[in-house]
């Protein structure tokens, strides 16, 4: 179902994560040229919060202890465990952000 993640296009900065909640799932948006994904918050590792790391392209990397995630698949390129964090397809609508959540 598809919800509305209360953030527009016109303000997402491109390479800034931002955190919102949607339906009371924590989800980390962020900016890629024109394009957002949407991931889950809380790093694989020890529960960091992703929408508080560094992104660089399509990386977002954990505050905490810099384990890396491909913000397109929510998979984890660093170390490269296999972790993975959920990853939800965005829709914009007139400017509007919305997840779909499962």
């Amino acid at each position: 179902m598809k919800r509305p993640a209360g953030a527009r296009l016109d303000e997402m900065t491109a390479g800034v994560p931002k955190l919102v909640e949607v339906a009371g799932v924590r989800i980390v948006l962020t900016r890629v040229g024109d394009t957002v994904y949407a991931c889950g918050d809380t790093c694989e590792h020890r529960g960091g919060p992703l929408s508080e790391g560094k992104q660089s392209g399509t990386r977002l990397a954990c505050p905490w202890h810099g384990w890396h995630y491909d913000v397109k698949t929510g998979q984890c390129v660093f170390p490269g465990r296999g972790a993975a964090v959920p990853s939800y397809a965005v829709e914009i609508t007139n400017g509007e952000i919305h997840v779909e959540l499962p």
